[in-house]
């Protein structure tokens, strides 16, 4: 079914003018939230993960 409009595999795609819009639309949308600050009890758990990730990591 070649001139269908769907790549194959039926994947859906973006054409470059509604990615860049979609980009700008997420990057407005999600900006104030990366302007928070982390809460400092989420900031430690990621830091414990990342020191138990590097002491697994270590051990091989």
């Amino acid at each position: 079914m070649s001139g269908s409009g769907e790549p194959q595999g039926g994947s859906p795609t973006l054409d470059a003018a509604s990615r860049e819009r979609l980009g700008r639309y997420l990057q407005a949308l999600y900006e104030p939230v990366l302007d928070e600050g982390l809460d400092p009890r989420l900031a430690e758990l990621i830091h414990q993960l990342d020191r138990d990730r590097a002491e697994r990591e270590g051990e091989s």
